[in-house]
């Protein structure tokens, strides 16, 4: 099983609410999972070096906002978003990066950026990047920008039922368009 509920604090001593919930959430699903603490981390390629594995081994959460609301997408640290194929996959006429004030208002328990793929109240849709789904682990930010969680991909597929679809697109191939 888990290595149990661990509560942890931000600088400011407000319990992470997000870490917390996303915890006691993969506890009550019976998923077998390995949390991580490491130094502050605020970029996914800063958590995989935090961790000490390959940026394509942790996976990030972005959220956009297109036409019927938000909706996130997951895919390797070493990747960026393809928000055209994003909003063509969804059946999307427009779709945009979610503001850092909307992110607020969507995880409220969370640091700004950290936010888990998984286990949000709005039911958004979660769209998984083929570069991910093909792995046998998944790895992500848990709510902080110290903590984070590793399960299988298929315990993370169970509980979420995403999309997998094909849109992100390594950063040195964008960098040289």
């Amino acid at each position: 099983m888990a290595f149990g509920l661990l509560l942890h604090s931000d600088e400011r001593g407000h319990t992470m609410k997000t870490l917390i919930r996303c915890l006691e959430y993969l506890d009550r699903s019976y998923v077998v999972y390995s949390h991580s603490i490491h130094s502050p981390a605020y970029t996914a390629r800063e958590v995989a070096a935090a961790e000490r594995i390959p940026a394509d081994e942790i996976a990030k959460t972005v959220v956009y906002f297109g036409d019927n609301g938000f909706g996130m997408v997951v895919l390797p640290a070493d990747c960026l978003v393809n928000f055209a194929e994003v909003g063509r996959l969804m059946g999307l006429s427009h779709v945009r990066l979610a503001s850092e004030a909307e992110l607020a208002g969507l995880f409220p328990g969370s640091d700004l950026g950290a936010m888990p793929p998984f286990w949000n109240e709005t039911e958004m849709p979660v769209l998984v990047d083929e570069n991910v789904a093909a792995a046998e682990f998944i790895a992500f930010n848990a709510g902080t920008h110290r903590d984070v969680i590793r399960m299988s991909l298929a315990d993370f597929r169970r509980l979420v039922n995403p999309l997998i679809a094909a849109f992100a697109v390594k950063e040195r191939v964008l960098a040289s368009i």
